[in-house]
């Protein structure tokens, strides 16, 4: 799993069967057949072409291939977010958006091509039976997996599975002479959408949300009844690199801020078919503090529903960089051999009419949308972004708006270049940074957590030393020192160490709040906050 930071791409430890959540989706499959309506003589005319090559054509071919082919293809001439999920994949596809997945429940690395446990997911099975963190599991079932170029999607393979089943591990521990054994009956292992929600001052909180999954606008809630008894009056929520997911999980989390009768977001579809309207009901949890949102070039789909609903209704102020730009829902279909059809079946609106869908005319320049953005200075410049004045809109309280590609921010922060290191990249991108951090809080485990967060969020320190061993670790990776590089970034790489070194011992309570000390969007919202008296007469 990445998370993408504003100045940096910062690859963390893999937690077992997350995927990526893509698009809005809405409802469950739909498995009622179309009427066969004025596509018959086009359907007849595929089926005489298949049968011809499996009967004619000169060498054996697999028609199944062909048509999933087939389909894909014509899929693409529709639009970008129309796919085709066969049935070999379906069941991973689904279990971002799902909340949960089946397997053991391990957090894992690969270390010098060894699968070592980050740890072991809070409630599952591989807690239950001790698997512990630095455990090198080195067998599965009768197959050795160390010392053979192991990747991260066979782990997946091989220790996912469903609910039930065995699975038998041989585990080389520090300290034990012998390897361990251990057999471990999968379970449900739930996912969180919620990164983490934390107090960052006594009266502001943080709410991070990775997309919008089955569970994420219960996990917001339990957030919120935490951060309020904590003393919560001010909020910020960060959907920076959300991708999306269910749009009923975005309009329930919108529906918390929003007093009752207002208009969340609306969908048209096809002759009224799957046209619908979302309104604001009864009081919610969260009507009156100050609220303000995160978004980037990777905030879509649901979140910018989420989004632009509480701009146009004047609730927050959104503060980033401008959101990714799609407006178009899908749907789920059911396929008589088990596959999945997710059509586009309707485009959603924000409560001012803006269609937020960024143009999609020509798929190969759709996909260079976001380097385009960046060459162009959009990226650091609010000037380089240009509206069509037939695409402006109103708020509430009319403020100007725009529609026809992605939320613009009230208030815009450019991407921050100097703090970018490119030793720090390759540090992470070889491993280098998690091995060392790891094998740090492994060493340091018991010190550490006698010392406890809130003591060490105030009083650690990384010092030189602990810098200079990192680079040993990067050397062994085959990473070449550029100490010109650590020492114009020091801090930059103290904050990635120390906040590595928190995440191994407390998880994401203990990972964000430092790493967050080097997001400039979040640094610049909590500056904002005396200006949101504002937001009603004139936009930032």
């Amino acid at each position: 799993m990445e998370i993408n930071n504003n100045t940096r791409q910062i690859a963390l430890p893999l937690v077992l069967g997350i995927g990526l959540a893509a698009g809005v989706l809405i409802g469950a499959s739909l498995t009622s057949k179309p009427a066969m309506g004025d596509s018959g003589e086009d359907v007849r005319k595929l089926r005489e072409v298949l049968g011809l090559i499996r009967d004619e054509y000169v060498d054996t071919t697999k028609t199944d291939q062909l048509v999933d082919e087939a389909i894909e293809h014509m899929l693409q001439k529709l639009d970008p977010h129309s796919s085709y999920i066969p049935i070999s994949e379906r069941v991973e596809a689904n279990e971002d958006l799902q909340g949960n997945f089946e397997g053991i429940g391990i957090e894992f690395n690969i270390f010098h091509d060894t699968l070592v446990v980050v740890s072991a997911l809070s409630g599952g099975p591989s807690e239950a039976v001790g698997l512990r963190p630095g455990d090198k599991i080195v067998k599965v079932g009768d197959r050795v997996i160390a010392s053979v170029g192991l990747t991260n999607s066979q782990v997946m393979k091989l220790l996912k599975g469903p609910k039930g089943t065995e699975a038998r591990l041989e585990v080389i521990r520090r300290n034990e002479k012998q390897p361990l054994q251990f057999t471990i009956i999968r379970d449900k292992i739930p996912q969180f959408s919620v990164d983490v929600s934390y107090m960052i001052t006594p009266e502001i909180g943080y709410i991070k949300v990775n997309r919008f999954s089955q569970t994420t606008f219960e996990e917001f809630e339990k957030a919120m009844d935490t951060l309020r008894t904590q003393g919560m009056k001010r909020l910020v929520l960060d959907l920076q690199g959300n991708p999306g997911g269910y749009m009923n999980q975005a309009i329930n989390m919108a529906d918390e801020f929003l007093s009752e009768g207002k208009k969340i977001v609306f969908t048209r579809g096809k002759d009224g078919k799957y046209d619908s309207d979302a309104m604001s009901t009864s009081e919610g949890d969260f009507e009156q503090g100050d609220l303000i949102v995160l978004v980037n070039e990777g905030s879509a789909s649901a979140a910018e529903i989420l989004a632009g609903a509480l701009q146009d209704n004047d609730r927050a102020l959104v503060v980033g960089r401008r959101s990714f730009g799609k407006g178009l829902v899908q749907s789920p279909f059911d396929l008589s051999d088990g596959s999945e059809l997710r059509l586009t079946i309707s485009r959603y609106y924000t409560p001012s009419g803006r269609s937020i869908q960024k143009p999609y005319g020509n798929m190969e320049e759709y996909s260079k949308d976001i380097s385009k953005r960046f060459r162009r200075g959009e990226f650091f410049h609010a000037d380089s972004i240009h509206f069509s004045d037939s695409l402006k809109y109103q708020t509430t309280s009319g403020r100007t708006v725009y529609g026809g590609g992605g939320i613009m921010p009230d208030y815009f922060v450019p991407l921050d270049t100097t703090q970018n290191s490119r030793y720090l990249n390759d540090l992470y991108i070889s491993n280098s940074m998690q091995e060392y951090t790891f094998n740090y809080a492994n060493d340091h485990d018991k010190e550490l957590r006698k010392m406890g967060l809130s003591k060490y969020l105030e009083r650690f320190v990384v010092t030189d030393e602990m810098l200079t061993q990192l680079v040993k670790v990067g050397q062994q990776n085959k990473v070449a020192p550029n100490l010109n590089d650590l020492n114009r970034h020091k801090s930059i790489f103290q904050v990635n160490v120390k906040a590595q070194v928190a995440r191994r011992i407390w998880g994401n309570e203990g990972f964000y709040p430092i790493f967050n000390e080097s997001n400039e969007v979040l640094q610049q919202a909590i500056r904002l906050f005396d200006r949101i008296p504002d937001l009603n007469r004139s936009k930032m």
